[in-house]
């Protein structure tokens, strides 16, 4: 499997693994469908990348674009669960990867944020799941400043929070500095 297709695929890691204590192994996403190790091993060159769908080429681009866009920290994370996924009897891999497969494709896709927002993700998802455009850097940004304890008082922000008012919820959250964000999040969990 190539660096790009691997990291890609790390992207998503299963939330049930991912929480668990540091000892539990954190598999991989599915493999795609009809993939063989064969067939997936060198899908970098660019006579492989073009014999793939269009469909698929966006997807590659997709994962790659959110690999890079992870911090460094995130990716090591990402790379020490391929190592110990790897490690695993393949059909433990293969039973991971179809209990992974059996989640929400809204779930599955939180991971392409990283091992800590993809955690919250689900938690989030109703401020965050439908960011329009305007705000979708600014809305990565302030949420990869977070720290593990911010998040979770955010994650209470976004349960508590009635539909009709995401929107302003989220937008008041942006507009909040960086250095004033603690206690606006302390002030909306009710802490």
């Amino acid at each position: 499997m190539n660096k790009f297709l691997f990291a890609s695929v790390l992207l998503a890691l299963p939330l049930s693994l991912a929480a668990a204590p540091p000892s539990l192994e954190v598999p991989l996403p599915p493999a795609p469908a009809g993939a063989t190790p064969a067939s997936m091993g060198d899908t970098g060159s660019p006579a492989a990348f073009a014999q793939l769908s269009p469909e698929q080429q966006r997807q590659r681009r997709a994962d790659y674009a959110s690999w890079k866009a992870l911090p460094e920290g995130e990716r090591e994370r990402i790379r020490q669960a391929a190592a110990r996924f790897a490690a695993l009897p393949a059909e433990q891999q293969q039973r991971l990867r179809e209990q992974f497969q059996a989640q929400d494709q809204t779930f599955r896709d939180g991971w392409r944020l990283g091992p800590q927002l993809g955690m919250q993700f689900p938690k989030l998802h109703g401020l965050f799941g439908l960011v329009p455009p305007e705000q979708r850097e600014a809305a990565l940004a302030a949420l990869r400043q977070l720290s593990p304890a911010q998040l979770t008082q955010l994650t209470l922000v976004a349960q508590r929070t009635p539909p009709q008012e995401r929107d302003a919820v989220r937008s008041a959250f942006l507009a909040v500095p960086a250095a004033e964000r603690d206690a606006w999040l302390k002030r909306q969990a009710g802490q």
